[in-house]
């Protein structure tokens, strides 16, 4: 039996085969996390890493999804995979990736992506519109001819499963369901009903 890892590597390599017009990024996953008052809130990111430790994505820490997970750093993503009829879902802690982390792979974005990570007062009001762009001119004229340096307020996070649920497709709604759940030697295996 593969570990779940592994298991979802697999998976995810075999999203990234399907042609683009069927799915057109499959490193999307839905990101739910606690607000305020025990509140949910999700929204859709993108994967950047997956490997034992963990699953890795990136944002401004100022962010509402950023305060939250600060609060409450806990998580859960859904990946949905529907031309391989097949969803995975993980849950579990969440914590800071390392600096050194977050700065390689900031310096591996387009040069749009880092001004715009600069640029944008991520999930706050905006006063009028045209305001991001004007900041946007500010920082392209700040870091003109030089190379764009990670601001503080961006970073990562590592989600370091407790659990992952694999479902897939099957008819008459007989669907497969395998539940993972961290245990002391490893991984407990248990089927769940559809």
């Amino acid at each position: 039996m593969l570990d779940p890892i592994t298991r979802f590597q697999d998976l995810l390599v075999a999203a990234e085969r399907i042609d683009r017009a069927y799915l057109a990024e499959p490193t999307a996953f839905c990101l739910a996390t606690v607000g305020a008052g025990g509140s949910p809130s999700a929204r859709m990111l993108l994967l950047k890493g997956v490997d034992q430790h963990g699953f890795v994505f990136y944002t401004n820490l100022e962010s509402r999804k950023g305060r939250e997970l600060n609060a409450a750093p806990m998580a859960a993503m859904c990946f949905h995979w529907q031309p391989l009829e097949s969803q995975v879902r993980v849950e579990g802690r969440v914590t800071p990736v390392s600096d050194d982390e977050a700065d390689a792979y900031f310096a591996s974005r387009p040069r749009a992506s880092q001004l715009g990570a600069w640029a944008s007062d991520q999930s706050r009001p905006m006063a009028q519109p045209g305001d991001l762009e004007e900041r946007l001119a500010e920082y392209e004229a700040r870091f003109a001819g030089a190379a764009v340096p990670r601001p503080r307020f961006w970073s990562g996070y590592r989600l370091v499963p407790e659990r992952i649920e694999f479902w897939r497709n099957r008819p008459g709604r007989l669907h497969d369901r395998e539940l993972y759940e961290r245990a002391a030697d490893g991984w407990k295996v248990t089927r769940l009903y559809p």
